[in-house]
């Protein structure tokens, strides 16, 4: 990846903040190990443009829904799969965890257009025993796991 970033041109442009403002950068640049200002200005322009993409739902976009769950509701576990397999164009992969006797993690790999994967967090945030749920996405794509097979 070194070598990469080496061989990536960059444009430089110029923003003006406040006095405070950049103290706050500042201080979480260095909290959060960034090399530079410019490394953490980046990691803020990428997130915010795949929320707008997000929001504008065309985009074919990557990303996880985490949900926190309590296992011992009655039908959840049957449900949160059932709506997996509805939607199973868009779900990759899914991993769970249990973290106490009633408390599970789950975490649900996803693809697909923004507004289509928003829709399945949202169906399965709102289901009964759910305690947290949250979808993060990014403007990337997964390769296809198989070619796609040419018709006889």
């Amino acid at each position: 990846m070194a070598d990469e970033d080496k061989n990536t041109s960059v444009s430089r442009i110029s923003i003006s903040l406040p006095p405070a403002l950049l103290d706050e950068l500042d201080t979480m640049v260095a909290s959060r190990g960034y090399g530079s200002r410019s490394q953490a200005i980046a990691d803020m322009v990428h997130y915010q443009l795949a929320e707008h993409k997000r929001k504008l739902g065309n985009d074919v976009m990557v990303g996880t829904i985490t949900l926190l769950y309590d296992r011992s509701t009655r039908g959840l576990q049957k449900a949160l799969s059932d709506i997996q397999f509805k939607f199973i164009d868009e779900v990759i992969s899914s991993l769970h965890v249990h973290l106490s006797h009633e408390q599970v993690m789950e975490v649900i790999l996803v693809q697909g257009h923004a507004h289509d994967i928003q829709e399945i967090a949202n169906e399965l945030i709102t289901q009964r025993g759910v305690v947290t749920g949250q979808l993060q996405l990014m403007a990337a794509v997964i390769p296809p796991l198989q070619a796609p097979s040419e018709a006889s």
